[in-house]
Formats: structure tokens, C-alpha cells, sequence
């Protein structure tokens, strides 16, 4: 008599896969007077894909998202001062902390909020390609 293993009892459960039907959705988001982590997060959420009923997490999403008036964002004076950034040049002590009204007046608010979507999208192979569905306007 054959004894039953914990591996024979259990059920292989596939992947199950949403057939990829390609349909480019735009989005624009009109960034006057709102705060950047609000817009980010929407942002991220739809480079994602996550408004869609066919979300699959490792698929390549198809959604492009464009955002207005990156420049008329309503940044608090305090939060201009203090939030920092991380640069290094490579070099024994190249490190730099530039604070978010040196950012923006060096490379934009463009650069502000493209940096705080990056950090909301997932660290994989997909993050490159969803950045590259993102267009933000000054």
C-alpha cells in the first residue's frame, strides 16, 4: 500500500491569462493646483493598467498618460525646502542632497514629478516601459 504524500494531494494551479486585446487608451491629467502625490499616484495607477478588468500584473500595459501644466503644481514652502533628492557622481565624496526648489529651477518640474512616479511604479522589467508611456508638459 502506497502512502499519500503532502505533494500528491495538492492541485497545480496555473496562471490564468487574460487574452491581450490591444486597445491604446490616452489618458490626460491636468496637474493646476494639485499636489504632486496625488498626481503621481493616479499616474503610476494608470501606466499600470489597474483601471482596466483585464489588469494582469505581467503583462506589458498599453495605457499612455499625458500630464498639463506640470509647472502650476501646488508645492507647500516647506515641502520646497526640505524634501531632498540623492545624486552621486561616482567619486569618493561626489554625494549631493539638492532640494526640490533646486531640482525644479535646474531641470523642471518636469524632472520633479516624472522622479515621483518612477518611485511609485513596481522596481522591475516592466517599470522602463511604463515610463516610457508617460509624457509630462510643463
Amino acid at each position: 500500500m502506497k502512502k499519500e504524500t503532502k505533494t500528491t494531494k495538492e492541485k497545480i494551479v496555473k496562471t490564468k491569462k487574460v487574452k491581450p486585446v490591444v486597445v491604446v487608451q490616452t489618458f490626460t491629467i491636468d496637474a493646476t493646483d494639485q499636489a504632486i502625490g496625488r498626481v503621481a499616484s493616479r499616474a503610476a495607477m494608470l501606466l499600470r493598467g489597474k483601471n482596466s478588468a483585464s489588469f494582469t500584473p505581467h503583462l506589458k500595459p498599453t495605457n499612455k498618460v499625458q500630464i498639463e501644466n506640470a509647472s502650476k503644481l501646488k508645492i507647500s514652502e516647506k515641502k520646497a525646502v526640505q524634501k531632498t533628492y540623492f545624486r552621486h557622481s561616482h567619486q569618493p565624496g561626489g554625494d549631493k542632497y539638492p532640494t526640490l526648489s533646486q531640482v525644479a529651477t535646474k531641470k523642471g518640474y518636469r524632472e520633479v514629478l516624472r522622479h515621483a512616479i518612477h518611485g511609485m511604479l513596481p522596481a522591475n522589467r516592466l517599470r522602463a516601459i511604463m515610463m516610457t508611456n508617460l509624457k509630462i508638459n510643463e
